[in-house]
Order: C-alpha cells, then structure tokens, then sequence
C-alpha cells in the first residue's frame, strides 16, 4: 500500500506488515529539512501507531542516505530557529519505537544523518556507503547525536571520528559498531529482507519489550536484577501472547503475529 504526493520529500508505503519511510530529497542529498523532518516525523508516527505494521524500515532515494541538517536553513537562523531544536525528537522515536527499526543505505550518511544511523535497530550499507561526523569541520558540535551514537561505537574509535571528522568506510563502520551488516549494494535488498523476515517472527508484545530491555541500564546488584528480570519473564511466559507462542511452538505452526508473508531464513 502506497500513497505519495507529488510535493512530499518522505514516502510512506506497508507492505507485508512492514511500513518502509523513503527520503526523497535527492536534490539536497537527503538534508534534513524543515519539510523532511516534519514528514519524516509524521511516517514515524504513523508505523508506530499501526497495528498492521511489525517492522519499521528506512529508505532513501538518491546516492546519498542522509546529509545532516540542511545548511543552508541553518544559516543566518538563530539559536531558537535552528532545525536541531527539533531532531531530537526524530532520534528518540526510531530510538524508543516499540517496533524494531531498520536502516538500508545505498549512499553514504553524515553528521546527523549518522545520528539516524545509530538510533535504528539494525543497519544495512551497501560496501561503497561513507559516513562521517563532519560537524567539526564546520565549526560545531556532534551534540545531539551523541546521544543515540556514543552508546553504539566503541570510545576509541568514537574520540577520533567526532574530533577528526575523517569519512570512513562500510567496512570500518560495521567493525566499531555503527552498522550490523556491509554488503555489496546488489546484496543490499535481499540483506534488508533477511531481517525484516525475522523480525516479523517475533512477538509484538515481547519485541517492543526487549527494546526496552536493551535500552534499560543495568541494576548494580544481581540479586536486584534477577528479580527485576524474572517478573518480566514470567509475565510474558503467562500472558496471551506467550501462550500463543508457546502453542504454536508445540503444534508446529507460525503464531498467530507472523505476517503471511514471512519466512523464516
């Protein structure tokens, strides 16, 4: 299902309970204008919202995934004008959607294109993608990203890609922990396809939990923390959609969530 109009920069399509958001502003490499990010943030909303949807993916049209803020409204703008007073908000819903979020980049990312990289659950580049923390080199600072990047890179690499600004490859981002997977751009689909499948076969209920999971920080105390754990555990080993998982199991059969279209791989 698809519905486009011929003046929107951010396409929004559901097929097979997965809801894919298309940047469509090739002309600005994808910069996060104040019309992108308006529509940006309304597709977000709208996957969320959708009892259909099951899995989030963002796409792009273009060579390049995501530029950064648009530079060229940024400038003259004053400090309560500027476009980054809203991303944070953007970075927060990919980052807290109870649905998983998967990112597919043919081209390259920067600054705070980056930052979007990193709050999606999953990522998928093609070999040939570059990413870079450029905002130095212009005379600002990596802030609001960081806080959706620094929780995926390891420190090292993090201290010298905020503070040089150097562009680094497919590769290197997989190896320090921005980027899942590298492919080459003809395996790119088929890559994305693999995790939307398998996402799909979990439970809604138990996916949006374990993401609360992830992002919950850790008790200091084990005690606490296996009595924290196991009262989630045994709600969702007792409650309908773990019984229905359960049954499922035992009868040889998908459960009751898992979309006609998926497969396991």
């Amino acid at each position: 299902m698809a519905e486009q109009r011929a003046d929107e920069l951010v396409h929004y399509a559901v097929t097979g309970g997965v809801a894919t958001i298309t940047l469509d502003s090739p002309r600005n490499r994808n910069a996060l204008s104040a019309q992108l990010r308006r529509e940006l943030t309304e597709g977000l909303e709208r996957a969320v919202s959708d009892a259909g949807v099951r899995v989030i993916v963002l796409d792009h049209t273009g060579p390049v995934f995501c530029a950064g803020m648009d530079l060229k409204e940024a400038r003259g703008a004053g400090a309560g004008d500027q476009g980054v007073n809203e991303f944070p908000r953007i970075l927060e819903r990919i980052w807290t959607s109870p649905k998983p979020v998967v990112a597919k980049l043919a081209g390259p990312a920067r600054a705070g294109g980056v930052g979007i990289v990193a709050a999606a659950d999953i990522v998928v580049a093609a070999d040939t993608a570059t990413f870079a923390f450029t905002e130095v080199r212009i005379g600002v600072v990596p802030a609001i990203i960081s806080v959706t990047v620094l929780p995926r890179l390891h420190a090292r690499a993090a201290h010298e890609l905020f503070l040089t600004g150097e562009t680094f490859d497919a590769a290197r981002a997989a190896e320090i922990g921005l980027i899942n997977s590298a492919v080459p751009a003809e395996r790119l689909d088929d890559e994305v396809r693999r995790y939307t499948a398998a996402l799909a076969l979990g439970g809604p209920n138990a996916l949006a939990a374990t993401k609360e999971l992830l992002r919950t920080p850790r008790e200091p105390d084990m005690a606490t923390a296996f009595e924290r754990m196991n009262a989630l555990s045994v709600g969702f080993f007792a409650s309908q959609e773990g019984q229905e998982g359960i049954t499922a199991f035992t009868e040889k059969r998908a459960p009751n969530w898992v979309p006609a279209q998926a497969t396991e791989h």
